[in-house]
């Protein structure tokens, strides 16, 4: 049974690390994405000059960026904890909880900032017109800017609700190892007792 459950934890924690390589790489993905969405130029109506728009032009795709760059850096903290330190020195002690509701913290907030932005990207023209980016004949045909913009969004959903889910995972683990341990060492010592009561009878 004590093996079963051993095993159990070691999957747990296994599946856990994928996942915060996995989180950190969508988190990557989606700054990256971000990032590279550039510049849309916008041609208006009413004869006004074409004006060119970036991601920088809205807060919350900033703080997005900034968000999944520093969840990335985190996450390779946290796999460096698990993965070389074991988890079991005073400081990976401190430090996993910490990261662990960080990450995901940093990651939903700015999700959920640029999944607002992104539903209406639109800027207020010199004739107090609300242009949208997205539209095809405002930004000339081209829609790639408000893609990449989406997919970086996306990205970094999945990245929050992966990093989620590992931690989840990590905890299961963990626990999993500490009860093992302590069955262990009851068990043993339980047995230790009996025998000792045993012979000392005999």
């Amino acid at each position: 049974m004590h093996d079963e459950e051993k095993k159990e934890s070691k999957c747990a924690m296994a599946v856990s690390i994928a996942g915060r390589i996995a989180g950190m790489g969508l988190a990557v993905a989606s700054a990256v994405l971000m990032a590279t969405a550039s510049q849309c130029t916008v041609y208006a109506a009413y004869g006004e000059r074409p004006r060119t728009v970036t991601y920088s032009n809205y807060p919350p795709f900033v703080y997005l960026l900034g968000a999944n760059s520093i969840a990335a850096f985190l996450e390779a903290i946290a796999i460096f904890l698990v993965v070389w330190k074991k988890g079991k020195d005073n400081k990976s002690k401190v430090m996993m909880p910490l990261l662990g509701a960080a990450v995901p913290a940093l990651l939903y907030s700015a999700t959920g900032a640029a999944f607002a932005a992104s539903s209406d990207m639109s800027y207020c023209s010199a004739y107090g017109k609300r242009v949208s980016v997205c539209a095809g004949s405002a930004a000339g045909g081209s829609s790639n800017f408000c893609s990449q913009v989406h997919i970086s969004v996306y990205l970094s959903l999945a990245a929050a609700i992966v990093v989620s889910v590992a931690e989840v995972l990590r905890g299961i683990g963990g626990s999993g190892a500490h009860g093992g341990c302590d069955s262990d060492s009851s068990s043993s010592s339980d047995s230790g007792g009996c025998d000792h009561g045993c012979h000392h009878k005999h």
